[in-house]
């Protein structure tokens, strides 16, 4: 189907069109117009597919510019995944010419200056929902006129940690408001959270391959004191444009970093315990290009949908297929071609026969030999 023909308004359409978007992927399909009517639903669908505007869409289309009050809150569980939601609200309200304004509400942040702005009334706001949910105790933000309340990363806040401030942001809203949860994987516990919520939820999914066609999958076996020197022999011989390694550990992420940086290569660690201001001097240098590679643990990197990256490296090895899904999930975005390389040790390298069974993919194991990545050919077969 076309965008049209999912009735999405003119103006959104050529708003998409500026962004070099012209056709809806599969999630969007299912979601348009199940979201546009104001049901209930979680978004089930891989990365990289166009969930956040599959969400975006719609809540554009139901919001009354006329209206001064904020009528939806998008709740992230991650800085900056709420950062890159709120920069996809601000394009398209200038691309549409639509005068909806959005609010970024996350930690490490002036709340006083953030109290100040929500005077104004934006329509939109996105940001952590410890924050949020702070703000409405306040009686800063103002939860009556709210339609919609999105969830994303949702398998991942639907937990303890974050399960108070959800439901304090879910009961300033209207009964009639709108409840969106969107997730790359389906955990038990929070699909039941969700119903528990949204009793008439409706669950839709792409139907896509678990694993991007574009990704090819290698993976090295070294020691693990040799890791650095390969990833460093690998980065040099594939020149990556953008690459992001993954590592288990922060610490970790900040001495690859350094050594990378004293071999020449342009690198920056998002480490989860950095400074905000860090870490978004980290992200957009990695955007404009300034910086080569960057390094991440699971958590810093969670929901982050970064254009061209070219290569994924994973330093550590992700013990589940889904976790090694999310990661090289990076990598060959809107039909791009994508590379990722795991180093394992001997004993790791059956995890290889794993995300093989269980991902449906072909892990093609290689070795470095005077600066190229060579094939061993009996492993491919």
């Amino acid at each position: 189907m076309t965008f049209t023909e999912l009735q999405l308004a003119p103006a959104l359409i050529t708003a998409l069109e500026k962004q070099q978007i012209s056709d809806p992927t599969p999630i969007q399909s299912a979601a348009l117009p199940v979201l546009a009517a104001g049901r209930d639903a979680y978004l089930h669908a891989e990365t990289g597919t166009g969930k956040t505007l599959a969400y975006l869409l719609p809540i554009f289309g139901r919001i009354d510019t006329a209206q001064v009050a904020t009528q939806a809150v998008i709740v992230a569980p991650t800085h900056e995944l709420a950062i890159q939601i709120h920069r996809q609200c601000g394009e398209l309200a200038v691309n549409s010419g639509w005068p909806v304004r959005s609010l970024l509400l996350i930690g490490g942040t002036s709340t006083e200056r953030q109290i100040e702005k929500l005077k104004k009334k934006p329509h939109v706001v996105v940001g952590s929902p410890g924050r949020i949910a702070e703000l409405l105790a306040k009686g800063k933000l103002k939860g009556q006129f709210v339609r919609s309340i999105v969830v994303d990363e949702a398998d991942r806040l639907l937990n303890e940690e974050s399960l108070l401030s959800l439901r304090a942001i879910i009961q300033a809203a209207p009964r009639t408001r709108q409840l969106i949860f969107a997730s790359a994987t389906l955990e038990r516990q929070s699909t039941e959270t969700a119903k528990e919520w949204a009793p008439d939820l409706q669950m839709l999914q792409a139907g896509a391959a678990p694993v991007n066609e574009n990704i090819e999958h290698f993976y090295l076996v070294c020691d693990d004191r040799d890791k650095p020197d390969e990833l460093r022999k690998l980065i040099h011989a594939l020149a990556p444009e953008r690459a992001i390694v993954f590592v288990h550990r922060n610490d970790f992420a900040e001495r690859i970093a350094l050594k990378l940086a004293h071999h020449k290569v342009r690198a920056a660690d998002l480490n989860a315990a950095l400074y905000k201001e860090d870490r978004k001097q980290a992200m957009d240098g990695f955007r404009k290009g300034d910086i080569q590679v960057l390094i991440a643990s699971d958590i810093a990197a969670r929901g982050l949908d970064i254009r061209g990256v070219t290569h994924v490296f994973n330093f550590d090895v992700p013990t589940m297929s889904q976790a090694y899904l999310h990661r090289v999930g990076r990598t060959g975005r809107a039909g791009a071609k994508g590379v990722a390389v795991t180093l394992m040790t001997e004993i790791e390298a059956r995890l290889a026969r794993r995300y093989q069974e269980e991902l449906g993919i072909k892990m093609h194991r290689v070795r470095m030999r005077d600066g190229i990545m060579q094939s061993l050919e009996r492993d491919r077969s």
